[in-house]
């Protein structure tokens, strides 16, 4: 099996293993609903669902619908990773980040198969104010993208630069 697959495959496992055995740990220690102050003020653990995507956009129960967009995104962007990290030349850090993304999106499916929604446990607040609660699978999407993103982005900037000398 070539090195890139590897990469992307064992980044894919370890988030995938994190994000369900977090979740499992949540699930079997705090009731739904509920939650466990872990810093006063700042940092909360809860146990909620969210039937929406991230940051609970259209997180409304009463919506078949969005169960079935939700599971075809997933696909297609677990389908898209694995062509990009083909296509590529040999990019070791693009195709970790990409692990990181394609295992949050696998962690995030098996809790929609599972749950018809997604296990959310960590919520950050200061007062009144709450950044909408997440999990493991959200942390690793949002790093694996964003480093994605620069990586990618630096690209055509370190070839004009080639081209200039």
């Amino acid at each position: 099996m070539k090195l890139r697959y590897r990469q992307l495959g064992g980044y894919a496992l370890l988030v995938l293993l994190l994000d369900q055995l977090s979740k499992f740990w949540v699930l079997s220690t705090i009731p739904e609903h509920k939650s466990v102050p872990v810093i006063p003020g700042l940092l909360d653990l809860v146990n909620i669902r969210n039937r929406g995507a991230a940051f609970g956009f259209l997180n409304r129960s009463d919506i078949e619908w969005q169960f079935w967009l939700f599971l075809l995104a997933t696909l297609a962007a677990v389908t898209a990773i694995i062509l990009l990290v083909r296509s590529s030349p040999e990019q070791p850090w693009l195709f970790r980040a990409l692990g990181l993304v394609m295992g949050g999106a696998l962690g995030n499916l098996v809790d929609r198969l599972r749950f018809r929604a997604v296990v959310d446990f960590l919520d950050i607040y200061v007062g009144d104010w709450h950044w909408p609660a997440f999990n493991v699978a959200d942390m690793a999407i949002c790093a694996g993208a964003g480093l994605a993103c620069i990586l990618l982005w630096r690209q055509p900037h370190a070839r004009q630069g080639k081209d200039a000398s």
